[in-house]
């Protein structure tokens, strides 16, 4: 079962981190103001940072549930 998978938990908690860098980044740029001209760069950045660590943990998951 997945949920008894420790990668497949850090995996699904680095995508919702992901999801959450997201929501907030989006909403500050669709509210704008001196948050959005102060953090929108950074905020992206960590969502990219969030992302790359999330894709490989799901690569990993993939590859070691294929070994078996």
């Amino acid at each position: 079962m997945l949920l008894n998978d420790p990668l497949f938990i850090v995996a699904a908690i680095a995508s919702l981190v992901v999801l959450a860098i997201l929501i907030v980044g989006v909403g500050s740029f669709a509210k704008g103001g001196e948050f959005n001209r102060k953090n929108a760069n950074k905020l992206m950045r960590y969502r990219l940072a969030a992302q790359f660590v999330a894709v490989i943990l799901i690569v990993a998951f993939a590859w070691f549930k294929t070994q078996g």
